[in-house]
């Protein structure tokens, strides 16, 4: 393969790397802009229309909760339930929510962000991959 067709490959890879270090690094701030400056609030959990018939083992709850200013919401449970950490039909769960979007919610002590460093570590991965694939290619041409 000519140093040339190297070059676009390792170009390619070093800008899917740096997308997914983005997404990592957005998820991060989001998450951290939520519990920094986010409203907190009871949120009752509740089990998702077509439960019974869905074949997933733990589908996502809903969360039910009143905003500061009345408006009842109701989003998807952004944490699946696990075998550790059950979400029941009825359970209350405390969360953080953003006044000015508040779809967007963190739910208190479930703050699982290895999805994120996952996407920055893997990004990270791949574009120093393809950086090495580069200074190579351009040592032999």
């Amino acid at each position: 393969m000519g140093t040339g067709a190297v070059a676009v490959l390792a170009g390619i890879a070093a800008f899917g790397g740096l997308l997914g270090m983005l997404a990592g690094v957005h998820g991060l701030r989001q998450v951290r802009r939520v519990q920094r400056t986010g409203t907190c609030a009871a949120a009752l959990v509740k089990r998702p229309p077509g439960h019974d018939v869905d074949p997933s083992p733990r589908p996502r709850p809903l969360l039910q909760f009143v905003t500061d200013d009345g408006r009842v919401v109701e989003v998807v449970c952004p944490v699946t339930p696990t075998a550790r950490h059950q979400l029941d039909d009825g359970d209350r769960v405390l969360l953080r929510y953003d006044p000015e979007d508040p779809r967007s919610v963190v739910v208190q002590g479930w703050e699982s962000l290895g999805l994120e460093r996952a996407f920055v570590a893997g990004g990270a991965a791949v574009l120093l991959l393809s950086l090495t694939l580069v200074a190579v290619a351009a040592t032999r041409g």
